[in-house]
């Protein structure tokens, strides 16, 4: 085996045995520029992988959070870590008005503009402030958000708001107050 490696190999080890050990899922937010208050307090353990930055954390039960919005997290919250950037999310759903959208991505400008961008999927995405974010926020157990169901004479219209509502029936931009499509 050659020296760089070796070297490589040792690297990552060294990585995910200090990641595992010593951080808290907190400390890795922080380490990809993103601010700590992006998880709730209460997560009992993650796992990560520092070669895909994939990571998984686990809170005691689903719960809810409020910033500027509410926000509510199952008990597992996974995605894909990059520099400034969550991919891939799954666990996290964002209200506006009355409708909950699952968020799917979570980007900060590098250098930082002081934005947080949350993505609801097809080129919607609503920004925060980076100081709401800058401390874990409590979260109250809770179950998971209602599916809407809207009904007209002939029945059910939508039966998942999830990224059904617009399309189903052809409410443009108005049920995304606040979110900006890109």
């Amino acid at each position: 085996m050659d020296r760089p490696n070796l070297l490589f190999q040792f690297t990552i080890l060294a990585s995910i045995i200090s990641l595992s050990s010593s951080s808290s899922i907190y400390d890795v937010l922080g380490s990809y520029g993103l601010p700590p208050g992006l998880l709730p307090k209460g997560i009992t353990n993650f796992t990560i992988d520092p070669s895909t930055g994939r990571f998984e954390s686990h809170l005691e039960s689903s719960c809810n959070a409020k910033f500027e919005t509410d926000f509510h997290y199952e008990a597992t919250v996974a995605g894909t870590l990059a520099f400034g950037q969550i991919g891939d999310v799954s666990g996290v759903s964002a209200q506006d008005l009355f409708l909950w959208f699952p968020v799917k991505g979570v980007r900060v400008d590098v250098p930082s503009s002081g934005v947080v961008y949350f993505d609801v999927g097809d080129g919607v995405r609503k920004q925060f402030s980076f100081s709401s974010f800058e401390t874990p926020p409590d979260c109250d157990a809770s179950p998971a958000p209602v599916d809407l169901v809207l009904f007209n004479r002939d029945g059910p219209i939508v039966e998942n708001q999830f990224g059904k509502l617009e399309n189903d029936l052809d409410l443009g931009d108005a049920l995304w107050t606040g979110w900006t499509a890109y």
